[in-house]
């Protein structure tokens, strides 16, 4: 029963919009110190971005930090097979 309902320029114009609980400095401050643990920060990633029960802020930052870390995965492996390639190739 504690839903925060706000119509107005602020939302968009719609009424009856539901409104996230803004997450507080201790719950950041938690959720970094839980991504600077190794393996940890994957699942927890993985568990706030599908698991439904987070905050939605929270989980937007999650999907948005799994989507950097694919693209980064995809360009490592790209600069790998050149590199391989190159040397391998070097070597003939």
């Amino acid at each position: 029963m504690n839903e925060q309902f706000q119509a107005g320029p602020a939302n968009g114009g719609y009424s009856n919009q539901q409104m996230a609980p803004v997450i507080s400095l201790k719950e950041w401050m938690i959720t970094i110190l839980l991504l600077a643990i190794p393996l940890v920060n994957i699942i927890m990633l993985f568990v706030w971005a599908f698991g439904g029960g987070a905050n939605p802020s929270k989980s937007n930052y999650a999907k948005a930090a799994l989507i950097w870390a694919a693209i980064g995965i995809v360009l490592y492996i790209i600069f790998g097979v050149i590199i391989f390639g190159a040397m391998m190739s070097s070597m003939r």
